[in-house]
């Protein structure tokens, strides 16, 4: 019965892509498609928010009459979502935005359909109990999943599915902060997909629509909505630029403790080991420091309301007052270890992202730098704390995520409005070519560049990225042994089409080639042919190429040597075949008409 329900199900499927093929057009059939991927992931963005806030109610009331529970809830919290994902999910959902580079760089566009859910509830319960991470990764995750799987369910070509994932992700972002201009710009910038006039179309339509829908859900009133206290003047611009080159250097900060903390929580072998130390370093930092408890947008609108005495209730800090200096002092150390608490969350099996984080540090180092020169008199221009907390958020998240336009837009539709425009886009110039002179890629691309996976905006890198080695070797190269005679030689060349010979000993490790020119002059001597062996005319190649090389290594060895054709050997230096440099113009070609199609 049900072999028989399925069967007739994949016939109706097949039925209606045949009439589709023939009624409706692949950009139309797109642009439905994206649109319905943008009414998807806002009610997916809607579920997570409702998911999260109702379980911080939960939470904060159960510690509000026990101040020990925020302690115990983030780490039970981390506890819960690491066995979901164990033992249901049974798959890593981490690093959501990699994951999604990763599917992208592969040119294959699948993410699994359990990323559909799994990310909503693993990060509600990380968040909402308390785990000091954001939810935006997550449900960009969650966007990308369900581009990908409506595509994969309709039958998709390749390039139309990349797009499809692209949407998704777009209409996750537009979603989750009711800012469409943020999500078709995210998805440019940080997924590295090209904005063509084939693109741009089905990104637009799924970041409005889930806007659109995000508006009718939960109401009009944008994120940080507040009155700016002053306009921005000429006399700002100076200081405007000192913040972003140090929005540059915190966000420097960030990316690398945060590299460095994950690699040493990885060496932990023991999950249960690294629950412990993550859920001890998060519980400490949490009774320390109130303020890392959960996203931190709350602390954030609490500085924008100049409400600076409510941030350290309940710290150790609360006993010293409110005064200017204990203030800049307990928000610097928040700064500080806000990454630390963040990497603990996820390390110790928490799922959530870093755009929250990225907001948070960025929003403080705004205030700080501001509050801190306006108590100084020679600074004879006054900096209004709130328009540099926003700018100091747009600052670190340009830098963080090498996204300058994102990082602007994003601030600009949090807000309801492009009052500080031009300000903003000099905090984020300022911030981003700061980071740009110590790290090349952002923190979401540089596990891939450095494994040479990464999808650029650059076509020539962009398509050696999405070549692969496997599809180029050719294997049909006749071998030889070092012991065999001229004679055998002369026979194995009446019957290959090639005039290069590989050498291989008994164990199939390539030791040399044999290069039909360089025996031509003695092939037709038959008196010869007993007494000269392989290994007295074989020759050694310019060059090997590792199986595990990347396409942009092997064009490099292809470069260096000047070859035309190169063996590639495993890591034990057997034989696989042949690369030719024809072989991979052709692959090129193939590749680059198909990722340029419709351009």
């Amino acid at each position: 019965m049900t072999s028989s329900s399925s069967t007739t199900q994949a016939g109706a499927l097949m039925r209606f892509i045949l009439w589709r093929e023939k009624h409706i057009s692949e950009r139309v059939f797109v642009l439905i498609l994206a649109f319905i991927v943008g009414l998807a992931t806002a009610v997916a963005a809607f579920v997570l928010k409702e998911l999260v806030h109702t379980l911080q109610h939960f939470a904060t009331t159960a510690a509000q009459r026990n101040q020990y529970l925020y302690l115990v809830l983030p780490p039970v919290g981390i506890f819960a979502t690491a066995m979901i994902v164990r033992y249901v999910v049974r798959d890593d959902i981490s690093h959501g935005v990699t994951k999604i580079l990763i599917a992208l760089s592969q040119r294959k566009s699948r993410i699994k359909p359990h990323n559909m859910w799994s990310s909503v509830l693993s990060s509600a319960i990380t968040i909402g109990m308390g785990g000091s991470v954001g939810a935006e990764s997550p449900i960009v995750l969650t966007g990308a999943a369900i581009g990908s799987n409506l595509g994969r369910f309709f039958k998709m070509e390749q390039r139309n599915l990349m797009l499809l994932v692209g949407c998704g992700a777009a209409g996750a972002i537009a979603g989750i902060f009711k800012a469409p201009i943020t999500g078709l710009v995210f998805v440019v910038e940080v997924l590295l997909m090209d904005l063509t006039l084939v693109s741009i179309l089905p990104l637009l339509t799924a970041s409005v629509t889930s806007a659109s829908l995000a508006y009718i859900l939960t109401g009009r009133q944008a994120m940080f909505s507040f009155m700016q206290s002053e306009d921005f003047i000429l006399d700002r611009i100076p200081y405007t630029l000192l913040l972003g080159i140090l929005c540059g250097f915190v966000a420097l900060y960030f990316s690398r403790i945060m590299f460095f903390l994950e690699r040493r929580f990885k060496r932990i072998p023991k999950y249960v080991n690294r629950f412990l130390l993550s859920a001890a370093i998060l519980s400490v930092l949490i009774v320390l420091m109130p303020p890392l408890y959960g996203e931190g947008y709350s602390v954030i609108e609490h500085l924008l309301n100049n409400d600076y005495g409510s941030i350290m209730e309940g710290s150790l800090f609360a006993t010293l007052g409110d005064s200017y200096w204990w203030i800049v002092l307990f928000l610097t150390l928040v700064l500080l270890f806000k990454v630390f608490a963040s990497v603990a969350t996820n390390s110790g099996g928490g799922c959530g992202g870093l755009f929250a984080p990225t907001l948070f540090v960025g929003g403080l180092t705004g205030f700080l730098f501001s509050h801190t020169l306006n108590y100084f008199p020679f600074i004879r221009v006054y900096l209004p704390e709130k328009n540099f907390i926003l700018m100091g958020m747009a600052g670190t998240m340009a830098a963080v995520m090498h996204a300058p336009l994102t990082g602007v837009f994003l601030i600009a539709e949090l807000t309801g409005g492009y009052n500080l425009f031009l300000p903003l886009m000099l905090v984020v110039l300022s911030a981003y070519c700061t980071i740009r002179v110590f790290m090349r890629h952002s923190i979401y691309s540089l596990r891939l560049a450095e494994e040479g996976k990464l999808l650029t905006h650059q076509k020539d890198q962009a398509v050696l990225t999405l070549m692969h080695l496997d599809s180029v070797i050719e294997t049909e190269f006749s071998t030889v042994a070092p012991e065999m005679t001229l004679g055998d030689v002369v026979r194995i060349i009446g019957e290959s089409r090639r005039n290069v010979f590989p050498v291989v000993d008994a164990e199939q490790r390539l030791v040399g080639i044999v290069l039909l020119d360089n025996i031509r002059n003695i092939m037709f001597r038959p008196e010869l042919y007993d007494r000269f062996h392989v290994e007295k005319f074989m020759v050694s190649p310019p060059a090997k190429i590792l199986s595990t090389m990347s396409m942009e290594e092997a064009m490099r060895t292809f470069d260096d040597t000047k070859a035309w054709n190169l063996p590639v050997i495993d890591a034990e230096g057997h034989y696989l075949g042949f690369i030719s440099k024809s072989k991979i113009f052709n692959t090129y070609r193939e590749v680059l008409t198909d990722l340029c199609q419709g351009d």
